[in-house]
């Protein structure tokens, strides 16, 4: 993602969601360098790094392959496949198969988006925020996968992925954000052709009949699923702290009502 600005770019204000104050003591070049670097700005996005890259370490030193683990042993720690675990129960698989990759390529090209995403997304969300967008569109994604694949053995974090990048693509967008529209153009532009063009990957890999399989059910679901929680926030992204936040609360909490009567529903469904 293109992080550069021109030194000569100048705005208004930076908005801190942590205070829900604007402040004038940094110009926007200087706030861009320090919202989007560091633990202390983006704490949730380095600790879901960080449980992924725990259990892929976890696995390798249990025996599984560090390059292309069987189906077996991903669904062992934790891998997601609807027909025999998810709708006999174990609902757990749709969370924590956000955190099982298969092999050193899947986790390594999933942690270098997750990062840049989480670092541009979490000063606009929020610690909690980017948490539960994670879960929630991690969620929506696997749903959707089950449903329409159920079959498959699921794994990774692209389906939280591509939901930050939902959600971002609607807060980019927001008219309060203090800083340059071009600026934040550019941003929103990057976020959409990297949605685009993995999409465009994923949906190449279905012509062939071997390799790779890109789970791109669980991606559209994640990004779909982002999108429609961008839409109640983004217009009172930039106004005040506390009607964000108690927005936010209502927007996840219908979220997750929506994934449980969506898998409820999918149940009765099969078993019709």
């Amino acid at each position: 993602m293109d992080r550069r600005r021109s030194a000569a770019q100048d705005g208004p204000s930076d908005y801190d969601l942590r205070s829900g104050r604007y402040t004038r003591e940094q110009p926007p070049s200087q706030v861009r360098s320090r919202i989007l670097t560091g633990w202390a700005y983006a704490p949730a996005t380095y600790i879901l790094i960080g449980i992924s890259c725990a259990v892929y370490l976890a696995m390798v030193l249990n025996g599984v392959s560090w390059w292309d683990p069987t189906a077996e042993q991903i669904l062992h720690w934790g891998a997601n496949r609807g027909v025999n675990e998810i709708y006999q129960g174990q609902w757990w698989r749709l969370v924590t198969a956000t955190f099982v990759h298969v092999g050193i390529i899947h986790i390594g090209t999933n942690m270098w988006c997750l990062w840049n995403l989480g670092l541009l997304g979490e000063p606009l969300l929020g610690p909690v925020g980017i948490f539960a967008v994670y879960i929630l569109t991690g969620v929506a994604g696997n749903l959707l996968s089950t449903a329409v694949n159920p079959n498959i053995v699921g794994a990774g974090a692209s389906g939280a992925v591509f939901g930050i990048a939902g959600i971002l693509i609607l807060l980019l967008n927001s008219p309060h954000l203090p800083f340059p529209r071009a600026e934040l153009r550019r941003l929103r532009r990057s976020v959409i052709y990297f949605a685009a063009i993995n999409l465009v990957i994923g949906a190449s890999t279905l012509m062939y009949s071997g390799g790779i399989k890109i789970d791109n059910m669980a991606h559209l679901g994640g990004f779909l699923s982002g999108m429609a929680m961008g839409v109640p926030l983004a217009p009172i992204l930039g106004t005040g702290r506390e009607p964000y936040f108690k927005r936010q609360k209502i927007v996840f909490t219908v979220v997750a009502l929506f994934l449980l009567l969506f898998a409820n529903w999918m149940i009765h469904f099969r078993r019709a």
